[in-house]
């Protein structure tokens, strides 16, 4: 049993008094989807009104403080006043929308005014710069003449999709009424315009893409009841590739067949459209969307490999940042849609495996491909899709390629917006965890429930429920998959589990002053197949992987070439890496993987140093799996029965993967014996 953490979470001492002070009540948010569109069962709170503590408020703090909070200073050339969506002739396609997208987010949950007046001027201007016919945006097409920046494709239907999004947001946070005719005029053009020229007019992106825009024209309907929005989602779908068509055929997801992250943009699609016609074969589609690429092209890490074109499950592959934040996006949206707890674990597997480790701990820098397998960080041209000089694992401002700069702000702020939901049976639900708290309101009566937990580090995640007044509403409890021994308490006295519905505990009570609810998820050891049957450990929500000591070094002997920074990070180690696990009893994991817990954790636990968690266990070393070509050799494959590695076995120790910057992930398996039936 994991012992409570200390030190990780920061406490607020509370009484009844904080009700009425702090953080707004939602302003714009669409309480209940109107006629014409399916009724969620989950809908996000406005922007604001779910704070982060302890560990995840530390994440915002050093994205406030590293590239997101300093981006227009650090990156100038497309930040910079010159941008296109401030006015200037510079940059004018995805990029400046993409930082706004995460930056606003971070600045309204955070309540920070130095980051909301960063995000105002490009609020202003995008709505000032709209036209009589409802087009907005920069309008003007220039020659590329400047290495670095996108001039071009103004009119494309793709980046405008990025500031829909950052309008949404911008109006769930303030109210802001000129954003409900802002987008309806640019609808209304949409309407007159797509049939003309359609979203993949001037790029491709738009058509992969097109879910985004149909999620905004909902959202929109859903305030206005406009029918008129109802007939753009079905030509927006017309247009946008067939993802439901695709989710349901075989052999789809084969090597070069389409982009990474417009599958993770895609994702989305058919669920999305769902709202509109709620037939079984849409939730259908995206449910197999998904099987099949945790199957063919995802690892344990929990995002599409592909590099940038979709590459298989080596986990030598490349995973690009830009997927991973617009998985947990898709994601987030599919999970209030459909109400699947499966979206949720995966949003998890992502945010606490993937994401932490592909940005530095000062939020400076940050890989565009990660690997799952990752030995060495170095400039090289690996065995991967799209090179980009060979910069593509190594540390930098703008190594790789600069999109994902531009677009990684996103990842923790939207997850902190998703931790709570209201529900279609007028309650909350919690279906993400981690420390934090939400401010709402229920039958006239102000509710603040705080979540105290340091999640996914411990098994326990506790709410307390602050009232003025006793208030009867259902809480919505998310069981993960992984937790076959749940434990549910209220205020000491234990809850049957009996009646849990699709993964989700509900209780429904009048809820009073200083009740507390404790969830308890026991977190076992397992071993998952992967790659050449290679074998992952995971335990709850995390993935573990071999410990590896790192050497960071400065490499500015950079390329010429315009995109790349000065100069940007590697990261070498003198550990060894190259283990087998050793095959055992299913029954057994315990004995052999045990679990330690620090007690000198920080407020930032995502490093070697400060990894709260460590299993130690047995591993053999494989003389012939060796480097190549900057990554680790071709994985050995693991025979079911039979193949014994003869070297001795030695103690190696395993830390979550979201810890590690190097580390073996999926390991070959030993067998110890050789057993014929």
């Amino acid at each position: 049993m994991i012992m409570k953490l200390q030190g990780v979470i920061r406490l607020i001492a509370v009484c009844p008094l904080l009700l009425s002070l702090g953080m707004p009540i939602a302003y714009g948010q669409p309480v209940a989807d109107k006629p014409g569109l399916q009724e969620n069962p989950y809908q996000e709170f406005s922007l604001g009104a779910i704070k982060p503590a302890g560990w995840l408020e530390e994440m915002l703090v050093r994205q406030k403080e590293g590239l997101s909070g300093n981006l227009d200073r650090l990156y100038p050339l497309v930040m910079g006043p010159t941008n296109g969506w401030l006015g200037g002739d510079g940059d004018q396609w995805e990029r400046g929308p993409y930082w706004i997208d995460g930056l606003l987010p971070l600045a309204y949950i955070l309540d920070d005014a130095e980051l909301i007046a960063k995000v105002k001027p490009w609020i202003e201007w995008t709505l000032a710069s709209q036209k009589e016919n409802g087009y907005f945006g920069p309008d003007t097409d220039y020659e590329n003449t400047i290495v670095g920046i996108q001039r071009n494709n103004c009119g494309d239907w793709w980046p405008k999709m990025v500031m829909l999004k950052v309008m949404q947001q911008y109006y769930s946070a303030t109210g802001d009424k000129r954003v409900i005719d802002f987008m309806t005029k640019y609808f209304q053009y949409q309407l007159k315009t797509l049939p003309v020229y359609p979203l993949d007019h001037w790029t491709f992106w738009a058509r992969y893409r097109g879910g985004d825009n149909l999620m905004s024209v909902y959202w929109l309907y859903n305030i206005t009841g406009d029918d008129f929005l109802l007939d753009l989602g079905e030509i927006i779908y017309s247009q946008t590739f067939p993802f439901t068509q695709i989710f349901t055929s075989h052999n789809w997801w084969h090597t070069g067949s389409m982009h990474c992250v417009n599958l993770a943009h895609g994702m989305k699609t058919p669920l999305i459209y769902y709202q509109r016609h709620p037939e079984q074969k849409y939730v259908d589609a995206a449910k197999q969307g998904l099987k099949d690429i945790n199957t063919f092209i995802s690892g344990p890490h929990g995002v599409i490999i592909g590099d940038e074109a979709l590459h298989g499950n080596n986990p030598t592959q490349g995973s690009e940042l830009c997927t991973a934040v617009e998985m947990m996006f898709s994601l987030e949206n599919m999970l209030q849609i459909a109400g699947d707890p499966d979206y949720a674990s995966q949003i998890e597997r992502i945010a606490f495996n993937a994401l932490p480790t592909q940005i530095s701990d000062n939020f400076m820098t940050r890989q565009y491909f990660q690997q799952i397998n990752q030995v060495e960080i170095s400039m090289c041209d690996r065995n991967f899709d799209t090179n980009h000089h060979g910069t593509t694992t190594c540390f930098g401002l703008l190594s790789g390629y600069p999109c994902c700069t531009s677009n990684m702000h996103q990842g923790w702020p939207k997850f902190v917006q998703n931790l709570f939901y209201k529900t279609n049976d007028g309650g909350i639900a919690a279906l993400l965890y981690s420390p934090s708290q939400v401010k709402t309101e229920i039958n006239g009566q102000q509710i603040l429930i705080k979540e105290k937990t340091v999640y996914p580090f411990e098994e326990t995640v506790r709410f307390q429920i602050y009232t003025d007044n006793p208030v009867c509403f259902p809480f919505h409890l998310r069981i993960p998959e992984w937790c076959t021994a749940p434990e549910l308490h209220v205020n000491g006295k234990s809850i049957k589990l009996d009646k849990i519905k699709n993964g989700i505990a509900v209780i429904k009570r009048t809820w009073r002053n200083d009740d507390l609810v404790v969830l308890k998820l026991p977190m076992k050891i397992r071993l998952t197949e992967w790659y050449e049957r290679s074998q992952s450990v995971e335990r709850g929500p995390l993935v573990y992987a071999l410990r590896l000591e790192e050497k960071w070094q400065w490499n500015d002997n950079v390329p010429a070439n315009g995109r790349l920074d000065k100069g940007f990070w590697e990261v070498h180690t003198t550990s060894p890496w190259n283990y087998a696990l050793i095959a055992r009893d299913p029954a057994k994991m315990e004995e052999h993987y045990r679990v330690a817990v620090r007690t000198d954790v920080t407020s930032y636990p995502w490093n070697i140093s400060g990894a709260p968690l460590e299993i130690r266990t047995k591993g053999k070393k494989i003389p012939d799996w060796n480097i190549y070509n900057g990554s680790a050799g071709p994985l050995p494959y693991s025979i079911p029965a039979g193949r014994e590695i003869k070297t001795s076995e030695e103690d190696i120790m395993l830390i979550p993967y979201g810890c590690t910057t190097l580390r073996i992930a999926e390991f070959p398996i030993s067998m110890i014996f050789l057993q014929i039936f």
